[in-house]
C-alpha cells in the first residue's frame, strides 16, 4: 500500500486521489484517511471504520451491522485499522480534504451554537441546553420576533446554574450574518403545524412541503458560509428534510450539483428521541428489558422499535410498541395540546448533548441515498454508526423503511 502524509494526516488511496502536496511516507500512523471516490448522491461523505468490512458495505442498513473483513484486505491496512481505526473519505466532494483538516485540527472545549427560531420546541430546546449545556460555550438565537428574542436574552440570562461556579452556556442575540458563525446551527423553525383537533394523518408529513421550503435558504446560507460545523435539523420531518438541506447546499448557481455544499455528516436529524422515549414509557408498563429495546427509521409513519435487536426480538411485540409510540402524540392532543415538550427534550436537546458528549444517541444519519434513524456517535475519527447483530425480521423491517425514505422526493 501507498501512504502519503499532509498536515500531520496519513493517507491511503483505495480509489480516491491523494491530497496536493501529500509527500510518500513508508507506514501508515493515525489519523489514517482512506480515500475513495463515490457518486455523492447515493453515498456517505466522511465516516469512522474499524474494520474494513465497513468499507464495502452496501449503502443502508447494513452500516448498523458489523461486516466480516474482506478475505483479500490488504494486511498491512486491515491490522492497522483494527488497531487504530480510520476515517473514509469520498474525494467526489471537492470540500473533503478542507473538510478533513478541519475535523482533525485542535478544538475548543467548549462549543458555540446557533438556534434559529424561539416556538415552542425552539424555546423549550434552548432552555434545556441553558440549564445542562456545561459543553456550550454560547448560544446565540436567531427569530424574526424580535421581542421575543429579547425575552429568552433577558430571562435565560437571569439563571442560576444548579452548582456555584458551574459553567452555563451565554445567551446572545444573533444577527442575519452570525448565523452560521458557530460550531453547531439548531434549526427548530417550523411551518404547517395543524392546530389541535384538525389533524389528519402523518402530521410530519404535512409539515414537510412547508418546511423544505423554508429550510432551503438557510441550506444555501450554510453552503455560502463555508460552514464546517453540523447542521442539527429538528424541525420535521427530520430525516426528509436533513436530505433536503444536503441536497440544497450542494446546487450551484445554474441549480445543478458541484457537491461544494456540506458533506453528508455535516448534518442530522433530531427527531427519533422521543420515539424511543415513548417505546421505552410503555416498555416499562410490561415489565420489558428496556436496555434492549431500539428505535430505527422515521419518527412517523416508517417508525421501526423492536423490544430486541437480535435473538430476543419478537415481532408481534414489536409491532405493538411501534404502534403505541407512534400514536403517543395523539394522547397528548386528544387533551387538547401541542406534544412538543417530549420531543424538544428527548429528540433534541438530550440526544444533542449526547452527541457533544461523545455518546451514542438518536438520530437521523446519512446512509447512502437517505437519512435513516438509528443511534450513531462521533468518534476522533468521524461519525459511527452503533453496529449489533439484528435479527433477520428486523432487518427486513429495516430495509423497508429505507425504501420507503428513498423513494420519498
Amino acid at each position: 500500500m501507498e501512504y502519503r502524509k499532509k498536515h500531520g494526516i496519513c493517507y491511503v488511496s483505495l480509489g480516491g486521489a491523494f491530497p496536493a502536496g501529500a509527500v510518500p511516507v513508508r507506514h501508515p500512523s493515525a489519523p489514517l484517511v482512506i480515500l475513495i471516490r463515490r457518486d455523492p448522491l447515493y453515498s456517505r461523505g466522511f465516516w469512522a471504520i474499524d474494520d474494513l468490512g465497513q468499507l464495502t458495505e452496501p449503502e443502508g442498513p447494513a452500516a448498523l451491522l458489523p461486516q466480516p473483513t474482506p478475505a483479500d484486505a490488504p494486511q498491512d491496512l486491515q491490522d492497522f485499522v483494527k488497531g487504530h481505526g480510520a476515517a473514509v473519505l469520498n474525494t467526489a466532494f471537492p470540500r473533503g480534504y478542507e473538510f478533513a483538516e478541519t475535523w482533525f485540527a485542535p478544538r475548543p472545549t467548549r462549543l458555540r451554537l446557533t438556534l434559529v427560531g424561539l416556538g415552542d420546541v425552539g424555546g423549550t430546546v434552548l432552555t434545556a441546553l441553558k440549564l445542562l449545556g456545561r459543553e456550550i460555550e454560547s448560544i446565540q438565537i436567531f427569530d424574526y420576533n424580535e421581542n421575543l428574542c429579547r425575552r429568552y436574552l433577558l430571562e435565560l440570562s437571569q439563571v442560576l446554574p444548579l452548582e456555584p461556579g458551574a459553567a452555563q452556556p451565554t445567551i446572545r442575540l444573533c444577527r442575519e450574518d452570525q448565523l452560521f458563525d458557530c460550531d453547531l446551527f439548531l434549526f427548530t423553525a417550523s411551518k404547517g403545524v395543524p392546530p389541535v383537533g384538525q389533524e389528519q394523518g402523518d402530521v410530519r408529513m404535512a409539515q414537510y412541503e412547508a418546511n423544505s421550503r423554508l429550510i432551503a435558504s438557510y441550506a444555501r446560507r450554510a453552503r455560502a458560509a463555508r460552514f464546517q460545523g453540523l447542521f442539527c435539523e429538528i424541525s420535521d420531518p427530520v430525516d426528509l428534510l436533513a436530505r433536503a438541506v444536503y441536497l440544497e447546499s450542494n446546487r450551484g448557481e445554474a441549480g445543478h450539483y458541484d457537491w461544494q455544499g456540506l458533506l453528508p455528516e455535516q448534518i442530522q436529524g433530531f427527531g427519533l428521541g422521543v420515539m424511543a422515549a415513548r417505546a421505552l414509557y410503555y416498555a416499562e408498563d410490561m415489565g420489558l428489558d428496556l436496555s434492549r429495546l431500539r428505535a430505527y427509521g422515521p419518527h412517523g409513519e416508517g417508525l421501526v422499535v423492536a423490544n430486541d435487536p437480535d435473538e430476543g426480538y419478537d415481532e408481534a411485540l414489536s409491532q405493538r410498541l411501534t404502534t403505541l409510540a407512534k400514536e403517543a402524540n395523539l394522547r397528548v392532543r386528544e387533551l387538547g395540546f401541542k406534544p412538543y415538550i417530549a420531543p424538544a427534550l428527548s429528540s433534541a436537546a438530550v440526544s444533542i448533548l449526547q452527541l457533544l458528549r461523545g455518546q451514542y444517541h438518536y438520530g437521523a444519519v446519512p446512509l447512502g441515498s437517505a437519512y435513516f434513524g438509528c443511534r450513531s456517535r462521533f468518534t476522533p475519527l468521524g461519525l459511527q454508526t452503533q453496529r449489533e447483530p439484528l435479527h433477520p425480521d428486523l432487518l427486513e423491517r429495516l430495509e423497508a423503511a429505507y425504501r420507503a425514505l428513498q423513494e420519498v422526493r
